[in-house]
């Protein structure tokens, strides 16, 4: 059976795929994340998932290597990470009130045949209308500068929203499990029956 490696270094994706009881390794891609012209947020993330799946194919020669990413949309506008608490602050005064989609792109890559399945999964957000104290003060909590959209639902960013709506609430931490394993049982690997001969 091929091993499967995360091409990421996210604590949050890494819990997630745990959840499965696969094991798995992970290591970081490197991967210019910018945005090419033209490209529209499904575009991007996909292309940019299977970048960094591609990335780990020859450390990882006979490996299943899952890469995906991540962006919202406001607007109509790509947003990504913040980095900033300034950022931070205008992404959240952006969404409030609104719905935000978010698109997350999953690749599967058999790095020992180099056959890959890319998808891209969105989910709807709607945030409440926040005030400008709430804003600040959950980022004074929860520093989600290195989340898409500026927050985690993982945690207190459930406080924010209104209602959410998608296939996998999985999506929206970055790692869409029910796609993922779609595309894990296409190449053998199915947790439920991994102990079957044990």
């Amino acid at each position: 059976m091929n091993k499967v490696v995360l091409a990421s270094t996210s604590p949050y994706r890494r819990a997630l795929l745990d959840k499965l009881g696969i094991p798995f390794s992970h290591a970081a891609p490197e991967v210019d994340e910018s945005t090419q012209p033209g490209e529209d947020a499904r575009q991007l993330v996909m292309r940019l998932a299977e970048a960094k799946a591609r990335a780990l194919a020859a450390r990882f020669p006979d490996h299943l290597i899952i890469g995906s990413d991540q962006v919202c949309v406001i607007n109509g506008q790509i947003t990504g990470k913040p980095h900033t608490t300034e950022n931070a602050v205008r992404q959240l005064q952006q969404a409030s009130g609104q719905c935000v989609t978010f698109y997350t792109g999953l690749a599967l890559l058999n790095s020992a045949n180099q056959r890959v399945n890319v998808i891209c999964e969105s989910f709807d957000v709607w945030f409440r209308t926040l005030t400008d104290e709430e804003i600040r003060g959950y980022i004074r909590i929860e520093q989600p500068l290195n989340c898409a959209g500026s927050f985690m639902c993982e945690g207190l960013g459930i406080a924010l929203f209104d209602k959410l709506s998608g296939r996998d609430p999985n999506t929206l931490i970055g790692l869409p499990l029910i796609a993922l394993l779609e595309m894990l049982r296409a190449e053998g690997i199915n947790p439920l029956l991994a102990n079957a001969a044990d």
